[in-house]
């Protein structure tokens, strides 16, 4: 009718903004090289524990180090655990602060595709796991639930280097949020014992560590003794001391104090996020990967005997099924109650080939694993069906992503030219 404007059809991974796209861009570089260390660090720990010196690898877990006096002299394989992975959740719960408060997804129809694909991702696989597993391995619920970014980005390196940047974007928020979801998982119901006192006591130095942050200081040497007091009083409390890690991140401002005349400019959130995002993704997960992944396979015959159990058969079957169906299923269900299609250029193929990318889950499932059963017999079997599940997702998301090769090859050749005109940003928002 005359006077009415055309009504928009919503779309389903359109362009980032430019400015956004650099930085989603930067960030999966470092990613990715994360996560090619990573996997050396993970193959070097299965070979020497298969190796005739395997003794000498769990020797090496278990020397202790630390202050007793402060009830802190944990072995190798705890500090990776416990304190490494806490730069790491430090660092994701940064990156989606900032997300939401100055990037894409503090619009809300696109922040509402890869949260609801990470909910479903978690919710689905667990389901899975206890409909194959139950009874007395329910413990490992949560073991399929979580996407390794770091591992995912490495693969999507190799097999997607024309990938479209919403496609990418898509999977590394998917990540971050997921990761988010898993630590509180872990602080819910992987906590045996809680004790309140230092729980409250660490409340002081998180508030201290903020007010220092919100006055805008970035000396070390002022903010590492509240955020080590945070992290050491959390980890005295049976909580997991990764919470702290994002407990810390989220008092981080993302955006700076505007002076009078001046323009809002990026705060401590991004200068954080530089600077330790390379410790994160180029120490501490290899580390962590490095003293979780070695477990002894038992011969040809052991990974056949091990992946036959109930536990491994339940992780399995969640990351390989329940992840794909999960994350496809919640970003159909969005696309169907907001009447959004696709963007020009992709189908849902596309999307089906990141949903079983995001059954690589190895970093947080280890992790998770090793609350939920501990060292032991079970140890080997969730440690193999984590590998095993997480290589076989790597290997079916390459031969799907490959097969749309062209495409993204036509869609990068788009993009890039758009990328030569000055009106960048004009042609990267999009209502």
């Amino acid at each position: 009718m005359p006077g009415t404007s055309p009504t928009r059809v919503p779309r389903l991974f359109s362009r980032s903004t430019w400015p956004e796209a650099r930085r989603i861009a930067d960030i999966l570089r470092k990613e990715t090289i994360g996560g090619a260390l990573l996997l050396a660090a993970a193959l070097t720990a299965l070979i020497w524990a298969n190796s005739p010196w395997a003794q000498t690898y769990q020797d090496l877990r278990a020397i202790e180090a630390g202050p007793a006096a402060l009830h802190l002299n944990l072995d190798l394989a705890t500090w990776a655990a416990d304190g490494l992975l806490a730069i790491f959740f430090f660092v994701a719960g940064l990156e989606l602060k900032r997300e939401f408060v100055a990037g894409d997804l503090r619009d809300l129809r696109r922040a509402v595709v890869p949260v609801a694909a990470a909910a479903g991702g978690v919710v689905v696989p667990a389901l899975v796991y206890l409909a194959v597993a139950g009874g007395t391995a329910a413990r490992g619920w949560a073991i399929p639930t979580a996407t390794d970014i770091a591992f995912a980005l490495a693969v999507l390196a190799v097999i997607g280097r024309s990938l479209p940047d919403a496609l990418r974007t898509f999977l590394l928020t998917l990540a971050v949020v997921d990761d988010l979801i898993a630590i509180v998982i872990i602080a819910t119901f992987y906590t045996s014992h809680l004790s309140v006192l230092p729980l409250l006591a660490a409340v002081v130095p998180l508030a201290i560590f903020a007010v220092l942050v919100r006055r805008g200081v970035r000396a070390w040497w002022l903010l590492l003794p509240p955020a080590f007091a945070c992290w050491a009083l959390v980890h005295a409390s049976g909580v997991h001391a990764t919470v702290a890690g994002v407990l810390l991140a989220l008092t981080v401002p993302v955006l700076s104090r505007t002076p009078p005349g001046g323009t809002e400019g990026p705060g401590l959130a991004e200068h954080f996020e530089h600077r330790f995002r390379p410790l994160s993704a180029g120490v501490a997960v290899p580390v962590f990967a490095f003293f979780s992944a070695g477990v002894g396979l038992g011969g040809l015959g052991g990974p056949a005997g091990a992946l036959s159990d109930p536990v491994a058969m339940g992780i399995v079957a969640g990351l390989l099924v329940g992840k794909p169906v999960g994350i496809l299923a919640a970003t159909w269900l969005v696309a169907r109650f907001t009447r959004a299609t696709l963007d020009e250029g992709l189908a849902w193929i596309d999307m089906a080939g990141l949903a079983v990318l995001g059954g690589i889950g190895f970093t947080v499932s280890l992790l998770i694993g090793e609350l939920a059963f501990g060292t032991g017999e079970a140890d080997a079997r969730f440690k193999i069906a984590v590998l095993a599940g997480s290589l076989t997702a790597a290997l079916l998301a390459t031969v799907i992503l490959r097969l749309r090769a062209r495409v993204y090859r036509r869609i990068h050749r788009s993009e890039t030219a758009d990328s030569d005109h000055d009106g960048i940003p004009d042609l990267y928002q999009r209502p």
